[in-house]
């Protein structure tokens, strides 16, 4: 996560308020399109792409893994081979519908992620505190409680700032109809 955030803060240090909606990579085309060779650029997707295919595999697991096991539990033998080929490349096929379908989802994902943000932030802290039950005003009750509290207040400020955002430039939504 720290490498991303290392990323990101270069893009913007060499970017500034220039930087392009879809990342580092139309950055690259926008800017130095003309200075950097046509292999650097195309060496610079190509790796962008594998990537891209690899962390789908590995944060799409679970959902792989709840597929096999449904197919175990209801058949009661292992799944073959060529039948988890299949359950991924369904679920890839699906994920493409909805991003083809959805085109305007990236607008949607700050709000997306504000509402979701509290499972990490908040939500293990006072898990902690529910489990362990420490004494009240101890230490790391405390510290449980100001972290989890932290992590509803600045999931709140994002979900406020984004709906700020969406209300100010509108959500533009067209099915089927990339921009």
């Amino acid at each position: 996560m720290w490498k991303g955030v290392k990323f990101a803060v270069g893009g913007f240090w060499a970017y500034g308020d220039q930087m392009p909606p879809n990342g580092v990579l139309s950055a690259l085309y926008k800017f130095h399109s003309r200075d950097v060779s046509r292999l650097v650029v195309g060496l610079a997707t190509l790796l962008v792409v594998i990537n891209c295919l690899t962390t789908f595999q590995l944060y799409a697991m679970p959902v792989f893994d709840n597929m096999e096991a449904g197919y175990v539990h209801k058949k009661h033998r292992p799944c073959p081979w060529w039948l988890r080929a299949g359950f991924r490349a369904f679920f890839g096929a699906v994920n493409l519908l909805i991003a083809v379908a959805l085109p305007f989802l990236s607008e949607l994902a700050g709000l997306l992620g504000g509402i979701s943000l509290p499972v990490t932030l908040a939500y293990p802290c006072f898990m902690w505190v529910a489990i362990m039950k420490p004494p009240r005003g101890t230490a790391m009750w405390c510290v449980n409680w100001a972290l989890g509290s932290l992590g509803m207040v600045l999931s709140f400020a994002l979900i406020v700032g984004n709906l700020w955002g969406l209300v100010a430039r509108g959500l533009h939504v067209q099915f089927f109809k990339p921009a």
